[in-house]
């Protein structure tokens, strides 16, 4: 779905694409300050500036690859754990369909 409008923000000329080492940034710092930030507030407090634009471009990312989380509150934290999904995987007595 991201992808679809994405494509459709490039065709309009109006879309900044983040470069690896920024979408990095923003994970660890979600990853060290989860449950802290709202979505506004998280992006104001990155330890680089960076477009608002682009870093929503970021988030949706984060947010449909189940890497991030929203509360109730709307504050956002960090809850992929591909560790935790592998011990899950490894055991007998689970099954996956």
């Amino acid at each position: 779905m991201i992808f679809k409008n994405l494509l459709k923000r490039r065709e309009l000329g109006y879309i900044r694409f983040p470069r690896l080492d920024t979408v990095l940034m923003v994970e660890q710092f979600i990853r060290d300050n989860g449950g802290t930030f709202k979505k506004k507030s998280l992006w104001m407090n990155l330890p680089k500036k960076m477009m608002y634009q682009t870093y929503c471009i970021i988030f949706d990312y984060l947010l449909e690859t189940g890497k991030i989380g929203i509360d109730k509150e709307g504050k956002i934290c960090w809850i992929w754990d591909p560790e935790g999904v592998k011990r899950y995987l490894a055991r007998k007595d689970l099954l996956w369909k």
